[in-house]
């Protein structure tokens, strides 16, 4: 049996972590492999065997939490596991509570994982385009505010996603972008007649950098819900864990770490590639 794969980021080292593969799961046909989409028409059972070594790969013994994943910018805060049946409509989570592995699945997103080793507050963010221009990040920033976590101490990794030569867009989707800030024209390179390459991995650490430096605001338009079933296991503190789990087949691109404090140096200091080459398609499973 192969076992499951996790990339860990050197940004979080300290934070039981990880950026899972398809490799080390049960399932068969079109999702090989370890897929844990409860939304899929994978056999049940499967789902909920990839579930579990997902969650043993990254902290043994914990409960893995994920949302039902819309693309918004919504993060919501988890206080006891919920039953996968009652996932609450978001894209991003963050939690205080010992025992508790928050999830979040991409295929060509940006997944970001977030933690403040000191308030023990950890967040994990499902970063399309439409949720890092609306936000996500910046949400899941403000939930961790309000259990206890300090901006200037947190610390985010992006796992793989798209990257940007893979990523063609059309001029409306780059207006939108450029609307919204002139500056984003940086994110986009020139493409084929009436089209663009779109940078999601450099967008996604810049509103992580601009993070850092924004205003504190303990609620604001971020949705702050939670869903209780079952008491979470009496763990140390530090025992909360981010996780992502990745739907999409390796591109033969090699996925490399980039973690990075919120802190524009912090980012330039360790600009490594991280972005795979992938199909772009849509991402987000539910």
């Amino acid at each position: 049996m192969n076992q499951v794969e996790v990339i860990r980021a050197r940004a979080l080292d300290g934070v039981s972590h990880g950026f899972l593969g398809r490799s080390g799961g049960v399932s068969t046909g079109v999702v090989a492999g370890l897929n844990v989409g409860t939304g899929s028409a994978d056999d049940p059972q499967a789902i909920a065997e990839n579930r579990r070594r997902a969650a043993e790969a990254v902290l043994p013994g914990s409960r893995l939490v994920t949302v039902y994943q819309v693309h918004s910018p919504d993060a919501v805060a988890v206080i006891e596991p919920f039953d996968d049946r009652l996932r609450p409509r978001a894209d991003a989570l963050v939690t205080d509570r010992p025992g508790l592995a928050l999830g979040i699945l991409t295929a060509d997103c940006a997944p970001v994982l977030l933690a403040d080793r000191e308030a023990g507050v950890v967040g994990a963010a499902h970063a399309g385009w439409k949720g890092a221009i609306g936000g996500v990040t910046d949400s899941t920033i403000a939930l961790m505010e309000t259990l206890g976590a300090k901006r200037e101490r947190i610390t985010a990794a992006v796992g793989p996603c798209i990257a940007r030569a893979s990523y063609e867009v059309d001029d409306g989707f780059f207006r939108r972008f450029a609307e919204a800030d002139p500056a984003n024209e940086r994110f986009f390179a020139d493409g084929r007649p009436g089209h663009h390459q779109f940078d999601l991995e450099a967008y996604v650490a810049h509103r992580l950098a601009a993070a850092e430096s924004a205003p504190s605001r303990r609620s604001g338009s971020t949705r702050i819900r939670t869903r209780t079933v079952s008491t979470a296991s009496a763990a140390p503190r530090t025992a909360a864990s981010p996780i992502t789990a990745g739907r999409s087949r390796s591109s033969g691109c090699s996925p490399r770490e980039k973690g990075a404090r919120i802190a524009p140096d912090a980012l330039r200091t360790q600009a490594a590639c991280l972005a795979r080459e992938a199909r772009l398609r849509s991402c987000g499973s539910k």
